[in-house]
C-alpha cells in the first residue's frame, strides 16, 4: 500500500464508523421518543392497550416498507423507556451501543445497578451481542461486584483503579474440561481456547507467555500464565491450581511477583498482580491467608460450567446487607 494515502484510507474508516454511530444514535432517539409517546398516552388513560395494536397495523399497511415495528417491539420501547426515563446520567451510554445490546440489557437485567454495570462494559469492551448473551448468563455483574469486596488490603489502598477489572470466579465452559482435571489439562486448555479465555479476563489483557522463565540465582521457575494489563499497566500473573486453595500456595505466587518486579517490569509500570486461580476456595480461609500479606494478590475460584446465578445474587444481597449494617 502506498504510504502517502494511508491517511485518507484512515480518514474514510474513522468516517464510517461515525456515520454508523450517528445512524444508531438516531434509532435509539426513535425507539426511546416512541416509547415515551406511548407510554405517556397510557398513563392519560387516551390509548387502551388495543391501540398498540392497532398502531402497528397502521404502520405495517401505511408504511410496509418500514419493518421493526410490531406492536410486539412497541411494547418493548415503551419499556426500554420506563426503564431508563429516571436515570439520565445513562442516556449517553444508551445510545453507544445497538438497539439489540440494549434489548439484552434492558430485559434480563433485574437491577439499576446491574443494568448500569453492563451498559458500561458494553462499551467499554465492545462486545458483540453474542459476547454480551454470555456474559450476562456467566453472572459477570456478581461475580466483578463480589471480586471488588474481596481484594485484599494491600490491593485495595495501593491500587483504587482495580474496581471491576478482577473477578471473584471464573467461568470456563468453553473449555469442556473433564472432572477431575489436571492443572497441565487447564493451561493446555485455556491456551487451545486464548480468544475465549481474554473476553473472559477483559479484553485489557494482553497475553505474554505460558510457562514463563523466571531465573533466580541458579535456579530457574515458571510461572503458569503471564499477561500484561494494558488499563493499570503491570505485569499480571495467573498459577493454576486444580484442587483447593491451601494458604501456602501464596508463598510461591508471592516469589514469582517479587522476580517478576526486580528482574522483568519495566521502570515506568506498576508492580505486579497476582491471581491464584484454583477450583475451590473457602471465602474464610482465602480471608485469613491473605489479612496479613503485603502482597498484592488476589485469589479467585474457577468453574467449568455457567454459574448458579440465584447463588450468586443471594451472596451479592449477603454482601450488601453486612455493609448495610457496617
Amino acid at each position: 500500500m502506498d504510504k502517502r494515502f494511508v491517511v485518507i484510507i484512515e480518514l474514510i474508516k474513522q468516517s464510517r464508523v461515525n456515520a454508523i454511530r450517528a445512524v444508531n444514535a438516531e434509532l435509539i432517539n426513535l425507539y426511546w421518543n416512541i416509547g415515551e409517546y406511548i407510554c405517556k398516552r397510557l398513563e392519560l388513560a387516551e390509548w387502551g392497550e388495543s391501540v398498540v395494536i392497532e398502531l402497528a397495523k397502521f404502520i405495517q399497511k401505511n408504511e410496509p416498507e418500514i419493518k421493526g415495528f410490531s406492536d410486539k417491539n412497541l411494547w418493548r420501547m415503551k419499556q426500554f423507556y420506563e426503564t431508563y426515563k429516571d436515570y439520565p446520567k445513562l442516556s449517553t451510554l444508551l445510545r453507544e451501543i445497538s438497539w439489540s445490546h440494549n434489548l439484552a440489557i434492558f430485559s434480563r437485567c433485574k437491577t439499576a445497578e446491574e443494568r448500569e454495570f453492563y451498559l458500561k462494559v458494553a462499551k467499554q469492551e465492545n462486545y458483540s451481542f453474542r459476547e454480551l448473551d454470555r456474559q450476562i448468563s456467566a453472572s459477570q455483574f456478581e461475580r466483578t461486584i463480589i471480586a471488588n469486596s474481596k481484594l485484599s488490603t494491600m490491593l485495595r489502598e495501593t491500587r483504587p483503579d482495580l474496581t471491576n477489572t478482577f473477578k471473584d470466579s471464573y467461568v470456563f465452559d468453553f473449555l469442556n474440561l473433564p472432572d477431575p482435571h489436571t492443572e497441565s489439562d487447564l493451561q493446555r486448555g485455556l491456551i487451545r481456547q486464548m480468544k475465549d479465555f481474554i473476553l473472559e479476563l477483559g479484553k485489557d489483557f494482553l497475553f505474554i507467555g505460558e510457562e514463563y522463565k523466571l531465573q533466580v540465582g541458579n535456579s530457574d521457575f515458571y510461572t503458569d500464565l503471564l499477561f500484561y494489563h494494558r488499563g493499570l499497566q503491570c505485569l499480571v500473573a495467573f498459577e493454576l491450581k486444580a484442587d483447593k486453595f491451601k494458604p501456602d500456595h501464596l508463598g510461591q505466587l508471592n516469589f514469582y511477583l517479587e522476580a517478576l518486579d526486580r528482574d522483568v517490569k519495566r521502570p515506568n509500570e506498576n508492580p505486579s498482580i497476582g491471581v491464584l486461580l484454583c477450583k475451590d476456595k473457602d471465602s474464610e480461609v482465602v480471608e485469613y491467608a491473605l489479612s496479613r500479606s503485603l502482597s498484592p494478590t488476589m485469589v479467585s475460584e474457577y468453574k467449568t460450567q455457567l454459574p448458579d446465578k440465584k447463588l450468586l445474587q443471594q451472596k451479592l444481597h449477603e454482601l450488601f446487607d453486612k455493609d448495610g449494617e457496617a
